[in-house]
């Protein structure tokens, strides 16, 4: 096993359950898996490679024929991990997918090959599992901000981009780059997953100007040099520079309903793009990825959306406790 095949199983591993592992080492339950199973993936040759895109496991998990729902006994990391695994399967013969256009709208987009080249990278397939397991667990609750008055409670929820954007008046500088990111990655998530739910939820003046208050922090230059291989996004506005107003954005007005997931792609990229350049090096791996987000956003929002349309839809809601309304 080379050395990156060896890496991105190692990340894999620290996410699967032993109950994950057994199943994707004997998913009939033939008894032929046994032992130590996370060396046993370790000592495959190319590790997790193969394993998630058995047939039989993506079947056991999304075909209702044979299960109603994700077995239960099994991570959400897992189902995620297979989902993003066929999705990628899937995109290499695709000639077209829907793009989300507005509420209950969707038209085809050809861009298919870039999408393509988005999903052949192990790393950005293994962000887009893990992104979309955290958000089956979510942190909320408040913490205590010194006032003129005196200490107050401020509340905040990671499925709530203002109140966790406001955090970042009051955390120390250290903890910004992880509310940065998390913030870009709530902002992919919501638009990827949940776009109906942004549109028809939006957001009013009050929480739009906080929002944007927020994307001041990504201004100036990246972190570093574009990894290799980036290739420009086609999907959205430039994000240089820090003068981000209403009229910069996607979508131009922030009125409607589709503006509103315009703001939150637009953001999450500025977001990201702060987050990694707050981050000390050496930044692993798995982490680099969100550097190529800037970049690379509207690609990971796409492959999202036809995760969420083509695999997830039935349990969105029992997964992620977020309506569809």
């Amino acid at each position: 096993m080379g050395s990156d095949d060896y890496a991105v199983t190692t990340c894999y591993l620290e996410h699967l359950t032993d109950e994950d592992l057994a199943f994707l080492l004997d998913p009939y339950g033939r008894g032929g898996a046994s032992g130590d199973y996370r060396s046993v993936v370790r000592g495959r040759r190319g590790g997790i490679e193969g394993l998630l895109t058995q047939p039989e496991v993506f079947e056991a998990l999304f075909v209702t024929e044979r299960s109603p729902g994700p077995l239960v006994q099994l991570s959400p990391f897992l189902a995620f991990a297979v989902g993003v695994e066929r999705a990628g399967q899937e995109l290499r013969t695709a000639t077209y997918i829907p793009e989300w256009v507005g509420v209950g709208r969707r038209t085809p987009l050809f861009d298919v090959p870039q999408l393509q080249e988005f999903m052949s990278s192990p790393w950005r397939r293994f962000f887009l599992a893990e992104l979309l397991a955290s958000y089956t667990r979510v942190a909320s609750g408040s913490v205590l901000v010194a006032t003129r008055r005196g200490f107050r409670r401020q509340r905040f929820s990671e499925l709530d981009p203002v109140r966790l954007a406001a955090l970042l008046d009051v955390v120390p500088e250290a903890e910004r780059p992880g509310i940065l990111r998390r913030l870009g990655d709530l902002a992919l998530f919501l638009t990827g997953v949940f776009p109906d739910y942004v549109a028809r939820h939006g957001f009013g003046p009050v929480d739009q100007g906080r929002l944007l208050r927020s994307s001041m922090l990504a201004a100036g230059p990246p972190r570093k040099a574009p990894a290799a291989g980036m290739r420009p996004d086609t999907g959205g506005g430039n994000i240089g520079g820090a003068g981000m107003n209403k009229a910069s954005l996607d979508g131009g007005s922030l009125d409607g309903g589709g503006d509103a997931v315009a703001l939150l792609a637009q953001l999450g990229r500025r977001w990201y793009q702060a987050a990694f350049r707050l981050l000390p090096g050496p930044v692993p791996a798995n982490v680099a990825v969100i550097s190529e987000m800037p970049e690379r956003f509207h690609d990971a929002r796409r492959v999202l959306g036809v995760i969420a349309e083509r695999l997830l839809f039935p349990h969105r809601e029992h997964w992620f406790g977020i309506g569809s309304g």
